[in-house]
């Protein structure tokens, strides 16, 4: 049976399986784990590498498993590169490779590690069909697994937890779940008409931005706490400015402009963070 829908050969299987490959949302949680052993200050580029690998699987898992509900069992998209039986090989050997993944974290740094990872993978598999259809699992899903990713990314070089990496996991959760509710709110009159009960949904536009709004000030405001006590470099707190000043911006755009714009203030703040606790340049 055929694995790619468009075209025949080997060429063509790699598309199809290439194409579920989108950087724009694999490179940020990559980004958190490489940024959570940057925080723990000492750095194995193996351990890194491992739990990189892991965190790619997953999230390659969670694009294959939404693109086979939603075309194959829902029908809501209207194409797909990847034929039924293709969509679940590439299952099966996504999540090979992250189990193969967490047996390497386990050798490197012990249950600890796998414990903080393996739960990446159930998030991805099972944000469609189960945690897409309520506000909570369709909105929290992708920030919880970033907030993970620095997690297990800290753990596997540390060894340990510490409250920093928490501080860290626990603003981009709270900031990310803000930009996500604005993501979803793109899909409005859609989600609507299919009873798909996001943020949007179920408070209406204005509330649900709101909120999305409120917890955005919420994360800025924890950054800047916690660069006060010091939790974190006090460097950190200027994070906080690329950010803002683009949520400022956003504020009026319409959910699509503004997510966008949100997206890549999230890229900037993650960028400042990373200068900030790699350089630790204010004591």
């Amino acid at each position: 049976m055929a694995v790619a829908r468009h075209g025949d050969g080997r060429a063509a299987v790699l598309r199809a399986l290439a194409s579920q490959v989108h950087p724009v949302f694999m490179l940020p949680p990559i980004a958190a784990s490489v940024f959570g052993g940057l925080v723990a200050g000492t750095f194995s580029t193996v351990a890194a590498g491992v739990h990189a690998v892991a965190i790619f699987a997953a999230v390659y898992t969670a694009h294959v498993k939404d693109g086979y509900v939603d075309f194959h069992r829902r029908g809501e998209d209207d194409d797909h590169p990847l034929t039924a039986r293709g969509c679940r090989l590439a299952l099966v050997a996504a999540t090979a490779l992250h189990v193969t993944a967490l047996v390497g974290l386990w050798v490197i740094a012990g249950w600890g590690a796998v414990a903080l990872t393996a739960p990446t993978w159930l998030i991805a598999y099972h944000h469609a069909p189960q945690l897409d259809t309520n506000p909570i699992g369709a909105t929290t899903g992708y920030p919880a697994g970033i907030a993970l990713s620095v997690l297990g990314g800290f753990y596997v070089q540390a060894g340990t937890l510490a409250v920093e990496p928490v501080g860290f996991a626990a603003v981009f959760l709270v900031l990310l779940t803000g930009v996500k509710v604005i993501d979803d709110a793109q899909d409005y009159d859609y989600d609507r008409s299919i009873e798909k009960r996001t943020v949007a949904v179920v408070l209406g536009p204005a509330r649900a931005r709101r909120v999305a709004f409120g917890l955005m000030v919420a994360a800025l405001a924890l950054v800047g706490v916690l660069a006060a006590l010091p939790v974190f470099p006090a460097s950190a707190a200027l994070a906080v400015v690329p950010f803002g000043a683009v949520a400022y911006v956003a504020r009026r755009a319409d959910p699509e402009l503004a997510t966008m714009l949100l997206v890549r203030g999230a890229y900037l703040f993650l960028a400042v963070l990373v200068a900030a606790v790699w350089a630790r340049p204010i004591s």
